[in-house]
C-alpha cells in the first residue's frame, strides 16, 4: 500500500494566497493571535502525527475491522493508542471554546487538518470529528451547566461523542421516531428507544461516549415539530465530571459493511437511560442541525480526501508502470516499454482527479470562510457568510463526494488489475469513501434541501447574492493579463445558472409539483461546476497577478490544470442544464406499473 504524503504546498497555496486568511483573521478580535506562522506549524504537525500514525493503521485497521462480542466493541489493534495520541496532542479540540479547554482555531485550518486525518484513515478521523460535532451542539445549545460538566472531556479526548437520529423505520423522515423521553423528578429525562446505523456509536477509544439522541416527550406534537434534543452519556457522570456506571446505553449490534471496516457502525438500545435537555423542549431538530452541518461538511472533506490519496498513489504509478510505447513514438527507449502516463487516456483520468481534488480543497476552504465570518465577524459580513452557509452546506456534501467517489474510481482505473486488488490499496479506497455520498442525509436529499428549501423557499436570495459576488470577482480580474481564457467561462457558467434557477423556480410556481425534487440532482451538480469554475478563476488569478510565491513551476502546473478543467469537465454543466430544461416530464408520465 502506497504512503501518503499531505499537500502542504497546496494548502498553503489555497489558504495564505488565494483567501489571504491571516488578513482575514486579524479583522476578528477572537482570531487576532492566529497568523501564518502557527497556521503552518499547525499543518505541518498534523502532516507528521497523520503520515506517521494514522495512516499505517488504515489498511490493518481495515482487514481486522471492528468486533462486538457479549455486547462489548472493539477497535482493531493500535486505534485505542492511536487515538490517545490524537486526544494528547490537542487535535480533537481545535475548534472548541476555550472556555471549556478548546483552541478556537478557525475553521478554514481545521478543516485542511481534517482533510489530512481522512485522507490517511477515514474510519479513525470519524472517531474524532463526531466528538468535535457533538461538542459543538453542546457549545452552541446546552445549559452552561452542561457545558462545564461535558464539553472539557469531550475537547481533551477523554470522552467521544456520537448522534443518534436514525431508526429503523425513520430514515430522512425524522418526524417518524418512536424513541421517547419521560420526565423525572430531578429535571433530567427517562430515554428509551433503539436507534440505527450509529457512527461511533460504541469502542473502546475512550472511557465515555456522549450521545446526541433525538425523542420525544409524551405531549410533544406529532411530527417533526415534537422532537427533543438530549445529551445522553454511556455511562453515568457524577457532580465532579467523573464517569460511573453505564447509564442504560448498550450496543446491540454492529453493522458489517462495505466500507469504514474499522469505524463502529451500530445499533443502540436506549434503556431508561439518564438524559438532559439540550436547548428548548420541542425544538431539537434545532440544534441537531448543529451537529449535522457541521458533520455534513465535514463528509465533503471525506470525498475530497479519498480522492487525494487516490490521485498521489495513481500519479505514481503511471509514472513508473511500464506498459505499451506512446503514440508518438517511443520516451523510454532504453526500456521495453513506456510509462503509462504517456497516455492520453491515463492523462485524462490523473487530469480529472487533479482537477477535482484541487478545486474541491479551495472550495472547502471558501466554506470555512464563510463558517469562520459567521461565527467571528459582524454586521453585514456575518449577515453575508450564514446565508452562504447556508446554501453552500448541501453542495459541500454532495458535490465534493460525488466527484471524491468519480476521482478515486478514476485512479483505481489507472492502477487497472492491481487497482482491484486489496493489498494495493486503492480497493479500500473506493468502498470506504462510498458510504460519504449516502450518509449525513443522502446526495438526492442534499439536492433537494438546496433547491426547495435554500433556494426555492426564500426566492433565490442567498444564490442571488453568490451570483453577484462572482460577478464582481469576474470584473475585478479583468486587469489581470491573461485572466480572459478563465473568466469568459465563468461569466458564462453564472450566467447559466442565474437563468437555470430563474426556469426551475419558473416552473413550479406555475403548477409543476414535480419540477423541484426533478431538476435538484442536476441542479446541484450544474452549481458546483459553477463554483468550481469560479475557485479555478481565484486560483489562477492568483499566479498571474504575481501573489503565489510557489515558484514558476507549480504555477504553471495550476494554468494547465484549470485549463483541462475548463475544457473538458465544464461541459458536462450544458448537458445537465438541458436536462433539466426538458421538464419532469419524462420522469413522472410513465405509469409505475412499468418499473415491475
Amino acid at each position: 500500500m502506497p504512503e501518503y504524503k499531505a499537500p502542504l504546498r497546496d494548502m498553503q497555496f489555497v489558504l495564505h494566497e488565494v483567501f489571504k486568511a491571516e488578513n482575514l483573521w486579524q479583522t476578528m478580535p477572537a482570531m487576532e493571535e492566529v497568523n501564518r506562522e502557527l497556521a503552518d506549524a499547525i499543518l505541518e504537525e498534523g502532516a507528521k502525527i497523520n503520515e506517521s500514525l494514522v495512516a499505517p493503521l488504515s489498511q490493518p485497521g481495515h482487514e481486522e475491522g471492528v468486533k462486538w462480542t457479549d455486547g462489548v466493541v472493539t477497535t482493531p489493534k493500535g486505534y485505542p493508542g492511536a487515538f490517545r495520541q490524537l486526544a494528547e496532542g490537542g487535535w480533537g479540540g481545535l475548534s472548541g471554546a476555550p472556555e471549556y479547554g478548546g483552541q478556537t482555531m478557525p475553521k478554514m485550518l481545521v478543516l485542511l487538518f481534517e482533510e489530512m486525518l481522512y485522507s490517511s484513515n477515514i474510519a479513525m478521523g470519524l472517531y474524532l470529528t463526531l466528538t468535535s460535532g457533538a461538542a459543538l451542539a453542546i457549545s452552541s445549545h446546552a445549559t452552561d451547566e452542561l457545558k462545564t460538566k461535558f464539553l472539557p472531556n469531550m475537547y481533551s479526548g477523554k470522552w467521544a461523542g456520537a448522534m443518534c437520529l436514525t431508526e429503523s423505520h425513520a430514515g430522512t423522515d425524522l418526524g417518524m421516531i418512536r424513541t421517547k423521553a419521560e420526565p423525572l423528578a430531578d429535571g433530567s429525562y427517562s430515554i428509551t428507544g433503539t436507534k440505527i446505523f450509529i457512527t461511533g456509536g460504541d469502542h473502546d477509544l475512550t472511557e465515555n461516549i456522549i450521545h446526541l439522541v433525538l425523542a420525544k416527550l409524551p405531549d410533544a406534537p406529532a411530527g417533526s415539530k415534537g422532537i427533543s434534543l438530549f445529551l445522553v452519556p454511556k455511562m453515568k457522570v457524577d457532580d465532579d465530571g467523573n464517569s460511573g456506571e453505564n447509564n442504560g446505553v448498550h450496543c446491540g449490534s454492529i453493522e458489517h459493511k462495505m466500507g469504514i471496516n474499522a469505524s463502529a457502525t451500530c445499533v443502540m438500545n436506549f434503556d431508561g437511560a439518564q438524559g438532559y435537555l439540550v436547548g428548548e423542549i420541542n425544538r431539537g431538530l434545532q440544534g441537531m442541525f448543529t451537529m449535522m452541518n457541521y458533520e455534513r461538511l465535514s463528509v465533503g472533506i471525506q470525498g475530497l480526501s479519498a480522492a487525494e490519496a487516490a490521485y498521489q498513489w495513481s500519479s505514481i504509478y503511471a509514472r513508473e508502470r511500464l506498459q505499451s510505447r506512446a503514440p508518438s513514438g517511443p520516451v523510454n527507449s532504453a526500456g521495453a516499454a513506456d510509462p503509462i502516463i504517456v497516455h492520453p487516456d491515463v492523462r485524462r483520468m490523473l487530469l480529472t482527479q487533479k482537477a477535482y481534488v484541487e478545486a474541491g480543497r479551495a472550495f472547502a476552504v471558501y466554506v470555512g470562510k464563510q463558517l469562520d465570518e459567521s461565527k467571528f465577524g459582524s454586521g453585514d459580513v456575518k449577515a453575508k457568510a450564514e446565508g452562504m452557509v447556508e446554501l453552500l452546506t448541501p453542495i459541500a456534501k454532495a458535490f465534493l463526494t460525488d466527484k471524491g467517489l468519480e476521482g478515486t474510481v478514476a485512479g483505481q482505473q489507472v492502477f487497472g488489475g492491481h487497482g482491484y486488488i486489496r493489498e494495493w490499496g486503492m480497493e479500500q479506497l473506493v468502498r470506504d469513501v462510498r458510504i460519504s455520498q449516502i450518509y449525513e442525509g443522502t446526495n438526492g436529499i442534499q439536492a433537494l434541501d438546496l433547491m426547495g428549501r435554500k433556494i426555492a423557499a426564500n426566492g433565490a436570495q442567498n444564490l442571488n447574492v453568490l451570483i453577484a459576488e462572482m460577478r464582481e470577482f469576474a470584473t475585478s480580474a479583468a486587469s489581470v493579463s491573461g485572466m480572459d481564457e478563465f473568466l469568459l467561462p465563468l461569466n458564462e457558467a453564472v450566467d447559466n445558472l442565474e437563468s437555470l434557477s430563474e426556469f426551475v423556480l419558473a416552473q413550479a410556481q406555475a403548477g409543476d409539483a414535480n419540477a423541484i425534487g426533478a431538476a435538484s440532482v442536476e441542479f446541484l451538480h450544474v452549481m458546483g461546476f459553477t463554483l468550481y469554475t469560479y475557485m479555478w478563476a481565484m486560483m489562477t488569478r492568483t499566479v498571474l497577478s504575481g501573489e503565489s510565491d510557489q515558484g514558476e513551476a507549480f504555477g504553471q502546473a495550476k494554468l494547465h490544470t484549470a485549463r483541462f478543467f475548463i475544457q473538458r469537465l465544464l461541459p458536462q454543466a450544458k448537458g445537465l442544464s438541458e436536462s433539466i430544461r426538458n421538464g419532469s416530464a419524462s420522469l413522472m408520465d410513465i405509469p409505475e406499473e412499468a418499473f415491475a
